[in-house]
């Protein structure tokens, strides 16, 4: 285990890993893998290496899975039975794998991470060099809670909440991590501010996606003046859940560069640093800050 990963999640925001610099420092390849993933672990990671290999044939050099990509289970407590000690497992075996096999930076969606409690999981996002090495580990902070008819979530009863922010460099671009519900947070984004791109991997419902999906990620790229890469799960799953997809890539203006309504899917764009300075110097509201 890589004591300075594990220091870096309970670490200030402005602390972050650097690996080595990527072959070219004004662009980035980057992909979201959209999935519609199931209660078998095996199945879901047959379909995630199919994805991954798409991507990186693709020429994507960063890669971002889903939210519960490796399992969307029967029952909310299933993935309590799938968590992994960090640093050891088959699910993070496999991101390792994957990341070295394809030479990409990959971004493992989230993954049951043992904590404190017994009857519950960290809800972790790990980012993963082309060398297989954990780069940096981000717990999920804010836990999802909806009411509506029958549909009912409450993930405190399976996550246990992380606390810190979390950011990492790849080469010159610095990104933020975050997952899925912290996308209604916006305090969270500006203690990651600024970066170069935000990583929001995610299964949101069907109800809540439908109505505010889009327009909270266009505000998040457009309010932090970065690229915004959000990959979803998206279809009707095994297990009667309905998630809402559309996957996208976000530029700094708030423009969608890509995006993928439902099902499985590769989406992907180029990304330029100097965009970011554009949009940052027409419109400088990042220095216009006062609170």
């Amino acid at each position: 285990m890589n004591q300075s990963v594990v220091d870096q999640q309970h670490a200030p925001a402005s602390d972050v890993a650097h690996p080595s610099a990527l072959p070219d420092a004004a662009h980035l390849q980057v992909a979201a893998l959209q999935m519609v993933s199931a209660p078998d672990l095996d199945h879901n990671l047959l379909r995630a290496e199919a994805l991954i290999a798409e991507a990186a044939g693709l020429g994507a050099q960063l890669i971002s899975l889903p939210e519960y990509f490796c399992l969307l289970g029967w029952r909310d407590t299933d993935k309590v039975a799938l968590r992994e000690d960090f640093g050891h497992g088959p699910i993070q075996s496999f991101l390792s794998e994957m990341a070295k096999r394809h030479q990409v930076w990959l971004a493992g969606g989230t993954i049951p991470l043992q904590c404190e409690d017994a009857r519950r999981v960290r809800n972790s996002q790990l980012m993963i060099d082309p060398q297989g090495r954990v780069l940096a580990r981000y717990d999920k902070i804010h836990l999802f809670g909806f009411h509506k008819g029958a549909e009912r979530f409450t993930e405190s009863d399976t996550i246990q909440a992380g606390s810190s922010p979390v950011l990492c460099d790849l080469g010159p671009w610095r990104l933020g991590l975050s997952i899925c519900y912290d996308l209604r947070f916006p305090e969270l984004y500006r203690r990651l501010a600024p970066v170069d791109l935000l990583l929001v991997p995610s299964a949101f419902t069907y109800t809540t996606g439908q109505a505010h999906w889009e327009v909270l990620l266009r505000a998040r790229a457009i309010e932090n003046q970065c690229y915004v890469l959000a990959a979803a799960q998206g279809g009707e799953h095994p297990n009667g859940r309905r998630t809402w997809g559309h996957s996208m890539i976000i530029d700094p203006w708030g423009e969608v560069l890509g995006q993928q309504a439902q099902g499985e899917a590769v989406v992907i764009a180029r990304l330029d640093r100097t965009r970011i300075g554009e949009v940052r110097g027409m419109l400088p509201a990042l220095a216009h800050r006062v609170l």
